[in-house]
This record gives C-alpha cells, sequence and structure tokens, in this order.
C-alpha cells in the first residue's frame, strides 16, 4: 500500500507535459525508420555546363521517366513541380534554391496520388554540382524518407525496401542520363 502511494505521488509530482511525452514515446518504438539514399555521379564536362542541364526547377525532363515538367513559380522556393511519368504524375515543392551554390532541395508533396507513385513519405532531397576541375564535375542527388505505409506491419509495395528501391532508381537513371547530356 505505501508503494502505490508513493507512485501516484510520483506520477503527481511529474509535469503534465512529461507524462504527456513518456505515453507518446510508448508508440515511437515502432514508428518507421528515416531512410536515405545517396547517389553521385563524376562528369567530365564544365560544371557550369552540367549546372544549366538540371537548374532549372521546373525542368525535369533529364530524368528518363519524366516526359514533362513544369513548375508554378520557376526557381523561387515555394514554387511547385509537376511531373508527368506518362501517365502519373507527381507534384513536388522546391524549398530552397541557390544558383551560386549550384543546388537545390525540394520536397514531394505528402499527397496519397504521390505516394502511389513513389510509396515514399516525409521526402526531402537536394540535388546539387560541385566542380571537381575544369571539365571533372560531380553531381549528388541525395534523399531522406520515410515508407509511404507509416504502420508497424506496412503492407507489400508501401515498405522500407519498396521506397528505398523507387528512389534509387529514379536517383540511378537520372544521373546516369546525366553523363550523354554533358556531352553534347
Amino acid at each position: 500500500m505505501d508503494q502505490t502511494i508513493s507512485r501516484r505521488a510520483a506520477i503527481g509530482a511529474l509535469p503534465i507535459a512529461a507524462i504527456a511525452l513518456a505515453i507518446a514515446g510508448v508508440g515511437t518504438a515502432q514508428a518507421a525508420p528515416v531512410l536515405h539514399v545517396t547517389k553521385s555521379v563524376v562528369i567530365a564536362a564544365p560544371a557550369a555546363k552540367v549546372w544549366s542541364i538540371i537548374d532549372q526547377f521546373g525542368t525535369l525532363t533529364w530524368v528518363p521517366a519524366v516526359k514533362s515538367s513544369s513548375a508554378t513559380m520557376g526557381n523561387k522556393p515555394g514554387s511547385v513541380r509537376t511531373l508527368n511519368l506518362g501517365g502519373p504524375i507527381v507534384t513536388e515543392q522546391l524549398k530552397h534554391y541557390s544558383a551560386a551554390r549550384m543546388r537545390y532541395s525540394y520536397i514531394i508533396q505528402p499527397t496519397e496520388s504521390n505516394m502511389k507513385v513513389l510509396p515514399v513519405s516525409h521526402y526531402y532531397s537536394t540535388i546539387s554540382v560541385t566542380r571537381l576541375g575544369a571539365d571533372k564535375t560531380r553531381v549528388t542527388w541525395t534523399g531522406s524518407f520515410k515508407r509511404a505505409d507509416l504502420s508497424a506491419h506496412p503492407k507489400p509495395g508501401m515498405d522500407n525496401k519498396a521506397a528505398i528501391t523507387a528512389i534509387t532508381g529514379v536517383y540511378s537513371t537520372g544521373l546516369a542520363n546525366l553523363t550523354p547530356l554533358a556531352a553534347q
């Protein structure tokens, strides 16, 4: 009985916010992990030339799966890019853009239709161009995200493996396509 009273007293002494955090923490043990994919390619071309291929947020047609693309406000943060994949449509939003640093960051908008095309949520990505020499450039595409199905037991095709496979495929095919484009 003394232990029950002392436990109640201890709980009563905790701030309500601390109790809420402790309760909320119970469910986070099974939360979906943040996943990461980084791909890069070194291209035998000047950085300025490579950047000129990818510098327009609204033009992602250098990625083979993208049939057409456009952006509502060009390279201004907040601009929404629409990607036509030959049927499915994906929308993304520009978060940061720096021509001087040759990089931009964007998110995939968290919509159900986007998650059906790319099985990810909480997606944030950066693509950057780095000058390695007069005719040598590295392009790096990196993303962090969670799987589309955040439940403890995700559905097939909406799990960690599907998310990583999808993003890796986009990055790999896009970057592989840059080399011949920069050679033109």
